[in-house]
């Protein structure tokens, strides 16, 4: 009688989409640094070799879902208001009414993956907290620019000041997604942001 060569087993296989989505929320619930590995391939149904295999380590896998989560219509709102809109207090009404929205919405974790997810960044994980401070600066970067090029085209008064302005605007939206991470509903995340609103300068005369 023949023996019957035993068959090498398959590595296990999973959607990738599927998997870079369960990471996300895990990431924007807990923050980068109370995730585990051990956590992160539980719910995604994964063994940790299949993990570092698709993804590289912790660290590269979470990268890669601020990436994706920058392009979604979630994490890209700030970017395409500026884009889109025709004047900058077009663009910054339409920003912080949009948060009040999105930030509360109960379809998805509250608050903003990349403000939410650095507040349990340990020292041990600068890298990250440098990661997600580069961006979050350069949103602001990109308030400032919007802003200063409203001021040259007259929509800001020349006593008006820029780069407080942005960095107004950007703690707002900060406070915004803390708020809503508190429980905060959309009504009271939108009375914020009108009451934001009311520090834009007048235009120029």
């Amino acid at each position: 009688m023949t023996e019957t060569p035993a068959r090498r087993g398959r590595p296990r296989t999973f959607d990738r989409a599927v998997a870079l989505t369960t990471a996300t929320r895990l990431f924007w619930e807990r923050g980068y640094g109370a995730t585990s590995v051990g956590e992160l391939t539980e719910a995604m149904g994964i063994r940790p070799g299949s993990l570092y295999a698709a993804f590289g380590d912790k660290r590269s896998l979470f990268e890669e879902v601020v990436r994706d989560y920058g392009r979604s219509p979630v994490g890209a709102f700030v970017g395409i208001a500026l884009e889109e809109e025709a004047t900058a207090h077009g663009a910054f009404v339409r920003i912080l009414r949009e948060a009040a929205v999105t930030y509360s919405d109960p379809t998805h974790p509250a608050g903003c993956l990349t403000i939410s997810a650095a507040t349990n960044v340990t020292p041990q994980d600068a890298e990250v907290a440098a990661f997600l401070r580069d961006l979050r600066n350069a949103n602001l970067a990109a308030f400032e620019a919007r802003l200063r090029s409203a001021q040259r085209d007259g929509e800001l008064s020349g006593a008006a000041n820029p780069r407080a302005l942005a960095a107004y605007f950007a703690a707002v939206i900060q406070g915004m997604s803390q708020r809503a991470r508190d429980g905060a509903a959309a009504d009271e995340l939108t009375e914020t942001a009108e009451l934001a609103l009311v520090a834009w300068p007048g235009a120029r005369p």
